[in-house]
């Protein structure tokens, strides 16, 4: 009795263990399945690569910088249409066919409070509004957007960074882009 009962708990531990081990290679399998070229009714899958945000001439704190990079590489990841989604920096994205660069640049920021937001629904709001350039690798410009993103009501004034994100994901649909005319980069 004790040896069955012994291997059952064997087993089941390694059970977990798998379970536990492989989540990211099970995720990335369901990924690979989903095409986002069924979605854009393009038969070419495309990659995109990140760029970090520029502040332009704002005076856009830092934290608003990172907060809007990393809200816009998951919103990007949710909406699956990129093949992959590459940080700016990472090495693999050279070698990889069909990349586009997500160029963000401030065009206006204002700062909001989260006092006057609490206590008046009139004031108060943070406003982020951004330029978001799609480039190809030869620097083409096959998409040119202002994009903004605000909190009004309730929440923290990093609340417009997701905001913006979600924004900015909602814009680069396939359909959007992937017959639409190319025109030359200004150097």
């Amino acid at each position: 009795m004790k040896t069955g009962k012994r291997k059952l708990c064997i087993c089941l531990a390694a059970i977990v263990a798998v379970a536990i081990a492989s989540p990211g290679l099970l995720c990335s399998q369901t990924a690979a399945l989903k095409s986002p070229a069924g979605s854009g009714g393009s038969d070419k899958e495309w990659s995109i690569q990140v760029d970090t945000v520029d502040p332009g001439e704002t005076q856009l704190a830092y934290s608003f910088q990172v907060a809007t990079y990393e809200d816009l590489l998951d919103e990007l990841n949710k909406t699956h249409q990129f093949k992959h989604i590459f940080r700016e920096g990472d090495r693999t994205a050279a070698d990889a066919p069909n990349l586009l660069f997500l160029k963000t640049t401030v065009v206006k920021y204002t700062a909001g409070s989260e006092t006057q937001r609490a206590v008046t629904t009139f004031s108060g709001a943070t406003k982020v509004c951004v330029r978001s350039q799609l480039v190809t690798r030869e620097g083409k410009v096959v998409l040119d957007r202002t994009v903004e993103g605000t909190v009004r009501f309730f929440g923290s004034n990093l609340r417009a960074t997701h905001n913006l994100a979600r924004n900015i994901a909602k814009v680069m649909e396939p359909s959007a882009w992937s017959g639409s005319e190319q025109v030359e980069l200004p150097i």
